[in-house]
């Protein structure tokens, strides 16, 4: 039996599975929108709990990575729309992203500067406007064509183009910034 028909019988080990499939890929998305670990963790969990109850309405399987990563999209969204988490965390932290499981393989040098790479240039995506952001993080980190990150926020392709433009002007000039400094 397949996972997704395993997670419609309410097979907890499907979910384990989901969780170990999705979860960094979920986490990393998350953390790039949010600005926060702890609300990316939980903008994560919320997602497998909501996936596990709303299974039944996943139409096509070969979209569930899609599914699963507009739920987290919107999981984020409900994350900097609440008032009381704005004012917890007014600026957000620029947590760790979780280390992708190839990178541990690398030397110790290697991992440290790919790490270090890594760290700066989320935390200069961290400081992009949010829906910039977002379609930022949907086209270089998930690889998703503009058609897909349309349907995913349902916008129209000029409108996500737009974004991604205004994202990389506003990364080309923290990127500016961090030169100078």
């Amino acid at each position: 039996m397949d996972l997704i028909e395993r997670i419609k019988n309410k097979d907890e080990s499907a979910l384990r599975e989901l969780m170990d499939d999705y979860g960094d890929l979920l986490l990393r998305t998350a953390c790039l929108l949010v600005k926060d670990k702890q609300a990316a963790e939980e903008a994560v969990q919320d997602t497998f709990v909501l996936a596990y109850a709303k299974i039944a309405q996943l139409q096509d399987p070969a979209k569930l990575k899609s599914w699963l990563v507009r739920i987290v999209i919107n999981r984020c969204r409900m994350k900097q729309r609440t008032w009381s988490w704005r004012n917890i965390f007014p600026g957000g932290e620029a947590g760790e992203l979780p280390v992708d499981a190839n990178l541990r393989s690398a030397g110790a040098e290697e991992s440290f500067m790919t790490e270090w790479r890594n760290g700066k240039l989320a935390e200069a995506v961290r400081r992009i406007d949010y829906r910039n952001r977002e379609c930022m993080v949907l086209y270089y980190f998930q690889e998703l064509t503009i058609r897909e990150i349309a349907e995913q926020l349902d916008t129209p392709e000029s409108t996500v183009k737009s974004r991604l433009m205004r994202g990389r002007n506003a990364l080309k000039k923290i990127w500016e910034e961090e030169e100078r400094r």
